[in-house]
């Protein structure tokens, strides 16, 4: 699908003209006349990128910017500042008011097609995690993460010793810096070692600079590193070459080095919010299939497992256990006591089982056990070794100042070709009746 551009302008001309232009590229183009109209329409999802005036009355362009970026909901849209404005400290300023790049007027439309694709991509990142997210059932991922503690570590990739120089000494309080003069090692260096940023000089003299571009957007490892090049101005077809190839961004010689600085601080906020929108979904995956009073693996997980299992065929024993007489607990001391009983039979689960085996809780008293590599006479042992953990000692309440003593039973199903995950649990689980049955506190096997 097409990204959606919202473009911003308080002039009807502006946005005509480039509405035409985006148009012929077949973007979807949306328009607003005012920051706080931008605003609205950003918060309620219709756009994957701004084009945004700076010269507006009432809200400008910076402050526009500024408001977009400090909302957790619109943070990680891609906005690009268009302006008549072309002194550096105009872009200075809007690089530090959160503008994920500046184009003065009048525009070039390949640098515009060019940095709009490369913004997309990055857009592209966040719908990723964000569908993932839905997926999952997860909501609240995107939250904001603070970016790693220490300074930023850049690999300058020049073979212009002087150059280089100039870069990192102007720099050296902000950023820690690896500079290397040959591609290969520097691709190396960036996979093995890693780096939060690479500065390239598109005018290497002892290789291609886009090949190194292109060998670090293939790698797993380096695919989403932020690039930025350092070019000359006569090189615009190898610019625009490097953005089609990925490159995040670029800076032309003679170039301010407030400038340069304040867009490396940029793309490493915004790998610093792709990072942590990862590791918080990374997270919530994880709590997602965790039960929070035992710690156990949950129900959703155990079915992922044993399709997982039964999908490479390899042989494992699922045991259902369940809590004999739980209902007496929960009703004569109350719940808090029942979640310390759950608790202490998770605990000693743990220790009765072996390391491989994969403890789930179901719901309510009731627990799943999955052991891989054991046949049912096996997996007998090591159910009896459970059981009697639990029924060795009384488990001394925490809420209560009473000691209870515990027995649970078990019913054990072998996995077999033939068996689907459903028709496996429903077997362990009749055989786990069977032992209710037959007085409780026992394991039976469902007989093959």
């Amino acid at each position: 699908m097409p990204a959606r551009i919202l473009i911003v302008d308080d002039h009807f001309q502006n946005i005509k003209f480039l509405e035409a232009r985006l148009a012929a590229e077949y973007y979807q183009v949306l328009s607003a006349s005012s920051g706080a109209e931008a605003i609205d329409i950003a918060a309620r999802g219709l756009c994957d990128m701004i084009l945004l005036d700076v010269m507006m009355p009432g809200l400008d362009g910076f402050e526009t910017c500024r408001r977009l970026k400090r909302d957790p909901v619109t943070a990680h849209l891609p906005v690009v500042m268009v302006t008549a404005l072309d002194g550096p400290q105009d872009r200075l300023r809007g690089l530090e008011a959160g503008a994920d790049d500046f184009l003065t007027k009048p525009i070039d439309d390949l640098v515009l097609i060019a940095r709009l694709r490369a913004l997309s991509r990055l857009k592209s990142s966040f719908d990723e995690l964000q569908a993932r997210a839905r997926e999952a059932g997860i909501a609240g991922v995107f939250a904001k993460s603070a970016p790693s503690g220490g300074l930023p570590k850049i690999l300058l990739v020049d073979d212009d010793p002087a150059a280089a120089e100039r870069v990192s000494l102007g720099l050296a309080d902000d950023f820690y810096w690896r500079i290397v003069p040959d591609a290969q090692v520097a691709l190396f260096e960036a996979v093995e070692h890693g780096c939060d940023l690479a500065i390239i000089n598109l005018g290497l003299k002892n290789a291609d600079a886009l090949r190194l571009c292109a060998q670090l957007r293939a790698l797993e490892r380096t695919r989403d590193l932020p690039v930025v090049l350092i070019a000359e101005t006569n090189a615009r077809e190898r610019v625009l070459r490097a953005l089609d190839l990925g490159v995040n961004d670029f800076v032309e010689r003679p170039f301010a080095i407030h400038e340069l600085k304040a867009r490396l601080l940029t793309h490493l906020r915004r790998r610093a919010m792709v990072e942590g929108f990862r590791e918080n979904l990374r997270t919530s995956l994880e709590w997602a299939l965790i039960d929070p009073l035992t710690g156990l693996r949950n129900r959703r997980f155990l079915d992922g497992a044993l399709q997982d299992h039964l999908a490479r065929g390899t042989p494992f024993t699922l045991m259902i256990l369940d809590i004999d007489h739980f209902k007496r607990v929960n009703d004569q001391h109350g719940h808090d006591a029942g979640d310390d009983v759950l608790r202490v039979v998770a605990q000693r689960l743990r220790g009765a089982l072996r390391e491989d085996d994969l403890i789930c809780r179901l719901g309510g008293e009731e627990f799943a056990i999955v052991m891989p590599g054991a046949d049912v006479v096996s997996a007998g042992v090591i159910a009896e070794r459970a059981r009697l953990a639990i029924s060795s000692e009384p488990v001394a309440l925490s809420s209560v100042a009473v000691s209870l003593s515990l027995t649970v039973s078990a019913g054990l199903a072998a996995s077999a070709p033939e068996l689907g995950a459903r028709e496996l649990y429903r077997l362990a689980d009749a055989a786990l009746y069977r032992s209710k049955a037959a007085g409780r506190n026992q394991v039976s096997s469902h007989a093959a």
